[in-house]
């Protein structure tokens, strides 16, 4: 959420396109960006503020969305809100939030950590089907290789697939170069259409796509994101793929 103005903008745009193209979506934006490279970078606005705006967006568009949250007491004030709660991959195993966030009753969104394999989210489910959750998703977002890398093994979507929860591929967070560039992540935002290409034929249940006006300009992860402009005839590209398979 980089003003409230973009993310209005943003919602507004990335619906016009979907609906055009036939695909259903859910929106993201993230009211605050706590896990950032430095202490210089831009995080964002209040958890409060942030939600009440996605529920508006989401009221207007007619449409679902969703934000991440970093703590129990976050995970309360969102549920309120937002329609999906999303763990973030570096607190995926926080039994706390993760219980917090089945407990508000909404949907929750769970990457995987860089640091997990595949199968390793079988902890994650049952700590959700402990706390009550009925609705979840598990997101493949990368795995660590090396330093300042990540690789996407699409081997990860139906292993996970087999826990019982749709699966969704990360496109954009899996071509991070983290901590790549100094005091920012970098990436390789150019890989993100062919990692999403491969996911769909792989069977994901779904693509998370982060795409802005200008990445270049972008206050967060620019150097991952695809431009709006390429965004639908990516979208088209993913449909066909699914159609193929389907």
């Amino acid at each position: 959420m980089e003003s409230p103005a973009f993310t209005r903008r943003m919602a507004r745009k990335i619906a016009t396109i979907c609906r055009d193209e036939g695909i259903p979506f859910v929106f993201k934006a993230s009211y605050d960006k706590a896990n950032r490279s430095s202490i210089k970078s831009f995080r964002g606005t209040s958890v409060e503020y942030g939600c009440e705006l996605l529920a508006e967006i989401g009221a207007d568009l007619g449409c679902p969305v969703t934000t991440d949250v970093h703590s129990p007491a976050e995970a309360e004030v969102a549920g309120r809100f937002v329609d999906i709660l999303q763990i973030p991959a570096f607190l995926c195993r926080q039994t706390d939030l993760i219980t917090a966030s089945a407990a508000t009753g909404r949907c929750v969104n769970v990457k995987k950590g860089q640091f997990l394999a595949p199968w390793d989210m079988k902890n994650v489910v049952s700590k959700l089907q402990a706390a009550g959750c009925r609705s979840a998703l598990l997101t493949e977002r990368g795995t660590t290789f090396g330093y300042n890398n990540l690789v996407a093994d699409m081997r990860s979507i139906p292993w996970m697939q087999e826990l019982g929860w749709p699966v969704v591929f990360d496109a954009t967070h899996s071509v991070q170069r983290p901590g790549g560039a100094g005091e920012t992540t970098g990436g390789d935002g150019a890989m993100a259409p062919v990692l999403a290409r491969a996911a769909v034929a792989a069977g994901c249940n779904g693509v998370f796509l982060e795409t802005h006006e200008n990445p270049a300009r972008a206050l967060s992860d620019g150097p991952n994101q695809v431009p709006l402009k390429n965004l639908p005839a990516l979208l088209r590209q993913l449909r066909s793929i699914r159609h193929a398979i389907c």
